[in-house]
């Protein structure tokens, strides 16, 4: 059972300003090859699943940045724990239609 929900906004600087989503791609390219649960937002990506798992995510994401040839990168993280279980489902399904 998940423990953890994980949101990410992740910021690369791009080499003369260029265009960010193909890094963003980059960044939930990594999150999918590592087989968690995820929900993509307009503004952010939730993952869902045990707290140290996505905190490696995090980890391999701002790497795929520096790969993709970011000099940096700024990640905004949200974290929801909960040692008897997190899901996403259950957070938000009141509002879904």
């Amino acid at each position: 059972m998940a423990n953890a929900l994980v949101s990410i906004q992740i910021l690369p600087k791009t080499k003369d300003n260029d265009d960010i989503i193909p890094y963003v791609d980059r960044a939930i390219a990594v999150i999918q090859a590592s087989g968690v649960k995820y929900r993509v937002g307009p503004l952010e990506t939730t993952m869902e699943g045990e707290l140290d798992k996505l905190l490696d995510i995090v980890k391999q994401m701002n790497e795929e940045m520096i790969d993709f040839g970011s000099p940096n990168v700024i990640s905004q993280v949200k974290i929801y724990y909960n040692p008897s279980g997190a899901s996403m489902d259950k957070l938000t399904e009141k509002y879904d239609a």
